[in-house]
């Protein structure tokens, strides 16, 4: 029993479901920055480039084949437009996830920096109290 009681403590524990809600944000993020560079940032770059669509943009290594039993083999491709795709993808989520972190570091260095307030000064009474009793031990 003390098993689970100490897997319950773990999984209730503030950074697992930090870590559970940043892989779900991060997942929905990386589906948004995929869409936009497929579908916004590529095809203006397509065009600049001569009406190119980098998802087409292959090296065929090998051209389709009949294989041994009759059947079709489709032709086998170096498709590297999806990988500048995708580089392209990884640059802006890079780049939005550098400026989170400097934003987070530059809200901590705040923090970091704000003085802590002056304690504030003891009553008169309690000031010359502690003068009554020093001077109680120098005598």
């Amino acid at each position: 029993m003390g098993f689970l009681k100490e897997f319950k403590e773990f999984a209730i524990k503030g950074n697992v479901v930090d870590l559970a809600v940043a892989v779900i944000i991060g997942g929905a993020f990386g589906k948004i920055v995929a869409s936009f560079v497929k579908d916004i940032v590529m095809p203006p770059i397509g065009v600049l480039l001569g009406g190119v669509e980098f998802t087409d943009l292959a090296i065929v290594l090998k051209e389709s084949s009949v294989g041994p039993a009759g059947e079709e083999l489709g032709p086998v491709l170096l498709t590297y437009g999806i990988f500048i795709q995708n580089v392209v993808d990884f640059v802006i989520i890079a780049f939005v996830i550098f400026m989170a972190v400097k934003a987070i570091n530059k809200m901590k260095k705040k923090e970091e920096a704000a003085p802590a307030p002056a304690p504030p000064a003891p009553p008169k009474s309690e000031v010359l109290l502690e003068e009554i009793r020093d001077l109680l031990k120098k005598g």
